[in-house]
């Protein structure tokens, strides 16, 4: 999910300008090469969609994008192929070769500050920057990214059905990891440490937060009679949380700290929109007058479709901070809810055109577009982000909405079935994508151009489905 963003409300960055000696991984014999890596990662993003429950919300994704562009940006690598957010209370994390990184909902709201949140970010970026699954691949005699594959079916399978199974699976694939490399898993894990933690500084986050959430992490699993994933794939031993402190203290100090009020409101609009939080809580929270605690009950009563409840909260949030973003895009939604659809365009209007490289807002504004029947007005919107990045499949569903709308155009079915594969395909249903643009291609008969552009990207899709992980 590579995003182009920008927020009113950014975190305080603190830029450092010490140069770390970060060992590059380069090719050679018996390396997966790059491409495949990306495919691989595209593969793996698909199958998350399609198995896990995804949270896909424009915001939320917007605010850890930030984080994670930032630490990207002290990487060499490439456009990666995405951030995923996973709706699970379980703490947990995984990367994949080629880019793709997950961060359960769970493993943010166990986080005190962002800090520990882009610990986690670093570690995992790490991991790919040394491409330890693809160098595993020679150790594994190619059952790594198979492991890695049955790591994320099994979480799936205990998300779903019956915890115990996917436990079961979890476990037995963790086993086989183990077993088959434990002290070169170690290692690795030792490496993504080292090198995350020198991420996470260069970006401008405290490494002492690294160090912190191991110590979080250990208190909480000492008290659980089971282990949270991300102790299954990221084993913790004494010895990695206090060479993980030593190291922490041996950087200069962060002077600039992000901004905990703006966490707050990421960790308490995360716990609602996952389900992890109920009434009783938000209000005790909400009845101090707190700016994040009144935004998630707000929140909470739009998802119960209580719009007058979610109106009084966020009538006294904008007593406190009327022009943060959430607000915009909370006051929209109710005012679409309640079927008010002049409110939500003047509400949303003047907000969007200050920062219009805001996707959340841009996307919000396009929703309204559509409710105003102007598909034109909400495609050239979206359009801009979904050429940055075709995996965007909240644009992909707009666009095809859109172009349902647009009645005139004489390759309205043709659009609408384009559109629609391209989100079926980044949802996984790569099958009915497929079917989507062999119909689209029977319509567009007639028309070269058009069917040039539906034979590539069919090509590229049958390609992709048959490849086996």
């Amino acid at each position: 999910m590579s995003i182009s963003i920008s927020s009113a409300e950014t975190f305080t960055q603190h830029q450092n300008g010490g140069q770390f000696d970060v060992p590059e991984i380069g090719g050679g014999v018996g390396f997966i090469d790059q491409q495949k890596e990306k495919t691989i990662g595209e593969k793996v993003y698909r199958q998350v969609q399609q198995q896990m429950p995804v949270l896909h919300d424009p915001w939320l994704e917007d605010q850890f994008m930030m984080v994670f562009s930032r630490i990207l940006s002290q990487t060499q690598l490439g456009q990666p192929v995405g951030l995923v957010l996973i709706k699970d209370s379980q703490i947990n994390a995984f990367a994949v070769p080629g880019g793709l990184f997950a961060l359960n909902t769970g493993m943010v709201t166990a986080s005190n500050n962002i800090d520990e949140v882009a610990s986690v970010m670093g570690h995992e970026i790490a991991h790919v920057t040394q491409r330890h699954y693809s160098r595993s691949q020679e150790a594994f005699k190619g059952q790594g990214l198979l492991a890695l594959a049955g790591i994320i079916v099994g979480a799936a399978l205990a998300s779903k059905a019956d915890g115990d199974v996917g436990g079961a699976v979890m476990m037995g694939t963790q086993a086989a990891l183990m077993d088959k490399q434990l002290s070169y898993s170690r290692n690795q894990e030792r490496e993504a440490d080292r090198i995350g933690m020198q991420f996470m500084y260069g970006a401008g986050y405290d490494p002492e937060s690294m160090a912190d959430f191991f110590e979080i992490m250990h208190r909480a699993t000492s008290q659980l009679s089971f282990l949270p994933d991300f102790w299954l794939t990221h084993p913790l031993t004494t010895e990695r949380m206090s060479e993980a402190r030593l190291r922490a203290n041996q950087f200069p100090k962060v002077t600039t700290r992000s901004s905990q009020q703006e966490f707050d409101i990421i960790k308490w609009y995360t716990l609602v929109v996952s389900g992890q939080a109920n009434d009783r809580q938000l209000m005790a929270f909400a009845r101090k007058n707190n700016f994040p605690g009144l935004l998630a009950l707000s929140e909470f009563y739009l998802l119960q479709g209580d719009y007058d409840n979610a109106q009084a909260q966020l009538n006294l949030a904008k007593q406190i901070n009327p022009d943060h973003t959430l607000v915009s895009l909370i006051q929209t939604n109710i005012y679409l809810g309640k079927n008010k659809i002049d409110d939500a365009y003047q509400s949303i209007i003047s907000k969007q055109r200050i920062t219009p490289e805001n996707r959340a807002l841009s996307y919000k504004l396009a929703e309204v577009y559509l409710r105003q029947n102007k598909p034109k007005d909400a495609e050239q919107l979206v359009n801009r982000f979904v050429s940055k990045n075709n995996k965007d499949i909240i644009g992909w569903q707009l666009l095809q909405q859109a172009a349902n709308l647009d009645k005139q155009n004489p390759m309205r079915t043709v659009n609408v079935l384009r559109n629609r594969a391209e989100a079926q395909y980044w949802t996984g249903d790569e099958e009915n994508a497929i079917k989507s643009l062999l119909h689209a291609k029977r319509l567009a008969k007639e028309n070269n151009a058009m069917s040039a552009r539906i034979d590539t990207r069919l090509k590229v899709m049958q390609d992709e489905r048959k490849m086996k992980i």
